[in-house]
């Protein structure tokens, strides 16, 4: 079983940076990936970033490109740097884990979510 928590959500400023991390526990596969997803009121759920587990390899959500870095913090932790934050990304964010790349579907097991307000 795997589980994942997400830390590190709060209210700041547009313009502002924070730092999210999602503490794994458990073993996923080193074919999988760890991506973060956020969700605004009344919106669907959308793809913001991923790294692969075995390689490192990144993918961005164009919407956030140049602005949020995921890296992983340890073997097992991933932490999502949000730089220039703006009003629009004000959603509850969520870590995820499993074969997916960009949709909710394709991933297996998910975090409780952490809540990020911008205020303009």
């Amino acid at each position: 079983q795997v589980q994942l928590v997400e830390s590190g959500g709060g209210l700041v400023q547009a313009g502002d940076s924070l730092r999210l991390s999602c503490a794994v526990s458990g073993r996923p596969f080193t074919s999988w990936r760890m991506g973060w997803f956020r969700q605004a009121p009344g919106k669907e759920r959308e793809f913001v970033a991923a790294i692969n587990w075995g390689n490192s390899a990144t993918y961005y959500s164009d919407s956030i490109k140049d602005r949020f870095t995921i890296r992983k913090d340890n073997a097992k932790n991933t932490v999502l740097e949000m730089n220039s934050l703006k009003p629009e990304d004000t959603a509850v964010y969520y870590c995820a884990t499993g074969q997916g790349y960009s949709s909710p579907s394709s991933y297996r097991y998910w975090g409780q979510g952490t809540q990020v307000t911008v205020s303009s």
